[in-house]
């Protein structure tokens, strides 16, 4: 009986995760909508902004749902990664991530430092040295970038473990509109690599993941979607499924067409 390999876990800063993906927490309809698409898709972590969230679980009511969303948060055994989401400086940053670490109880931070308000592309020219101080400072930093090799060489250098590069801008979910760059980077760089923005179907996040990328990070595609719930699970299955086809060899692209019935003991008929 042949069985399956077991999928290989995610690994960031040594730790090991279950999934290889991780879920927003924003805009969905409801917290209930929120609680079962979490329960559906089991990501390996949640995001959350706390620019977006009141500072403390005794707090009345939030945008995403007050209480009920702590309440959710509490329930869930899914780590926790905060971001600092809307800021544009690197004050902003040190003082959000600071205060996100009291608050979730955790050494873990999403770094956005963006940079253009239109296309909220990252500030490409001061995110390395806030991921520098924020390492220093005993965060795991997983930064927010764009597709650029020099940039997420330079992030790795400065010890950011991982990268999160984004496949087109936010909330746009155009997919990966840089193939080139995103495959280069992939061949080139050896960390962790989790494609973060810009994925709108569960066919885009099994595209990245079949070019072997390790993780993907969704929020909007799930929550303004028809049925979150349910989008949330094809994104799941699509994301393994893109995997089990990286680790498993995809056959090398022919240019010409091959035969895939057998020819051997094929009879010859000759026509006169």
């Amino acid at each position: 009986m042949i069985t399956a390999p077991a999928p290989d876990p995610l690994v960031l800063y040594g730790q090991a995760f279950g999934s290889s993906l991780l879920l927003g927490t924003s805009r969905y309809p409801s917290p209930s909508v929120l609680q079962a698409a979490v329960q559906r898709a089991q990501p390996a972590m949640l995001t959350a902004s706390l620019r977006r969230q009141n500072l403390s679980p005794d707090s009345a009511t939030t945008s995403t749902g007050g209480n009920s969303f702590w309440q959710l948060m509490k329930q869930r055994s899914i780590p926790m990664l905060p971001n600092t989401a809307g800021c544009h400086s690197a004050q902003e940053v040190f003082t959000t991530a600071q205060m996100a670490r009291e608050v979730f109880e955790t050494p873990w931070i999403k770094l956005k430092l963006i940079g253009d308000d239109y296309t909220l592309q990252p500030d490409t020219l001061n995110l390395v040295a806030a991921a520098s101080q924020l390492i220093k400072d005993g965060f795991k930093v997983l930064p927010y970038c764009t597709e650029d090799l020099v940039l997420c060489q330079r992030l790795v250098d400065v010890g950011c473990e991982a990268i999160m590069p984004w496949a087109a801008p936010i909330g746009t979910g155009k997919g990966p509109i840089n193939p080139y760059a995103l495959r280069l980077l992939r061949e080139r760089l050896t960390v962790p690599m989790i494609v973060d923005a810009g994925l709108g179907l569960p066919s885009h996040a099994c595209q990245v993941m079949e070019w072997g990328f390790d993780a993907v990070l969704l929020n909007t595609a799930v929550a303004l979607a028809q049925d979150p719930v349910t989008m949330a699970g094809a994104f799941a299955n699509a994301v393994q499924a893109g995997r089990d086809a990286y680790r498993s060899g995809a056959m090398a692209e022919q240019h010409t067409a091959q035969a895939s019935t057998p020819v051997l003991g094929t009879p010859f008929w000759h026509h006169e």
